[in-house]
C-alpha cells in the first residue's frame, strides 16, 4: 500500500498505515515475542496465508514489524515488532483493546471475554 501524499493531519495518516482487519491483530499478537509465518497464521482465526503475507509486508514497510531471515537448512523466518514505531503502536492497541473490554462488559457479553480467556471468571 502507497503512502498519500497529502492528509489532513498525522493521524490521517497512521489511520491509513493501519487500515484493515488484520494489521492491529497481527501487531497485538506480536507483542508476545518474534514468532514465524506459520505461528502466526494458527494464532489468527480466520487470516489465510496469503493475507497474512500481504498484510505483514505492508507492515515491514511501514515500520511497525521487521523480518529476521535465520541461515541454515530449512529456512527459517520470524517476524518481530521493530523497537521503536512497533512498540509504540502497542500503546494505542493496548488502550482499543480496553475499549473493547469495557464495551463488552457493559453490553452484557463478558461471556464472550471468558470464552476467549481473556478476562477471568
Amino acid at each position: 500500500m502507497k503512502i498519500r501524499e497529502e492528509f489532513t493531519c498525522p493521524l490521517e495518516l497512521v489511520q491509513d498505515m493501519m487500515k484493515g482487519k488484520w494489521k492491529p491483530i497481527i501487531l497485538w499478537r506480536l507483542r508476545l515475542g518474534a514468532t514465524s509465518l506459520s505461528k502466526l497464521e494458527r494464532d489468527i482465526q480466520g487470516i489465510t496465508q496469503k493475507m497474512l503475507l500481504e498484510q505483514l509486508k505492508e507492515l515491514i514497510e511501514y515500520g511497525f514489524v521487521k523480518k529476521t531471515t535465520f541461515e541454515g537448512y530449512p529456512l527459517h523466518v520470524e517476524y518481530s515488532l521493530t523497537e521503536d514505531m512497533g512498540k509504540e503502536i502497542l500503546e494505542a492497541l493496548k488502550i482499543m483493546q480496553h475499549i473493547g473490554i469495557d464495551y463488552l462488559k457493559r453490553n452484557g457479553k463478558e461471556h464472550i471475554l471468558i470464552e476467549k480467556g481473556i478476562v477471568p471468571e
